[in-house]
């Protein structure tokens, strides 16, 4: 089998528990793009929140892809040419954020080089394990400035691809579907981690973006390894000639895929290269 692309989720899949790439990781991507095969980071962070993992991986000298937003754009990393976009409508964003009033959760929206949320200080999801402060989290991962709106859904004026949602994960498994439900006719909406709940526009996913990228570039499903760990990576992997769900993935996404690799703590991705490319 020829395999001209490689595609793969980041938080829990490329990047170890400690958000680094590994030695070995790193080195199997570098070679692969060598060897002339494209490697694209597809995740839910938004566009900037790849960029420094992009410019390790020499994604910016290869025309590799920064699929963001779970699909919702996807940008060359050499030309900074977008190659898809599909924005959520402006009134159904203003929608959205004005329904999650009544929830207790934390919308977060980005723009530019900053992340807006309307309370800097309300910030804590409770987890298993920890307390987390999670719009210090995702502000940080994704390198954004912060700013306070008071009032997010009458701010959001402009194309969002993403509103992100923070919660409790017990909170948000009894609610999301109240949350989603004025909306899932024309919305879509899905779970990337336990304590996040994502909307975007109607049809957005990782595999969609794939679908209408690769056939412009000239590469077919059947030609693409890709890597994923969670719920928002199952239609990426279910398009992959070969779907591979890293060890610590959700067991349905397991289920859905060809293959089952190391953890992104034992360099998974690194092994399966090893098998198919080297």
């Amino acid at each position: 089998m020829t395999i001209k692309a490689i595609a793969m989720d980041m938080d829990g899949t490329l990047l170890n528990d400690e958000k680094q790439i590994s030695k070995k990781t790193k080195a199997a991507l570098l070679r692969a793009q060598a060897q002339g095969v494209k490697v694209i980071l597809a995740s839910g962070r938004p566009t900037p929140g790849l960029s420094r993992d992009a410019e390790k991986l020499s994604l910016n000298e290869n025309n590799g892809l920064l699929l963001s937003f779970n699909g919702a754009h996807v940008l060359d990393a050499t030309s900074k040419e977008t190659l898809f976009a599909q924005p959520l409508e402006i009134t159904d964003a203003q929608a959205i954020l004005e329904h999650l009033k009544k929830f207790e959760v934390k919308p977060m929206i980005c723009r530019g080089d900053y992340m807006y949320v309307n309370d800097v200080y309300d910030n804590i999801v409770h987890l298993s394990d920890k307390n987390l402060n999670i719009i210090e989290y995702e502000a940080r991962i994704c390198g954004f400035k912060l700013c306070e709106v008071d009032d997010l859904a009458a701010f959001a004026d402009f194309p969002i691809y993403k509103i992100l949602t923070a919660g409790d994960p017990d909170y948000l498994a009894k609610y999301h579907q109240e949350m989603y439900a004025p909306f899932k006719d024309h919305i879509s909406a899905m779970f990337s981690d336990p304590f996040y709940f994502e909307f975007t526009n109607q049809g957005i996913t990782k595999g969609n973006a794939l679908a209408h990228v690769l056939p412009q570039l000239g590469i077919k499903s059947s030609e693409l390894i890709a890597f994923g760990d969670g719920q928002n990576d199952a239609t990426m992997l279910e398009y992959a000639g070969i779907g591979v769900a890293m060890a610590n993935a959700r067991d349905e996404v397991k289920a859905i895929s060809d293959e089952v690799t190391l953890s992104n703590n034992e360099d998974g991705i690194a092994a399966t290269l090893e098998k198919y490319l080297f």
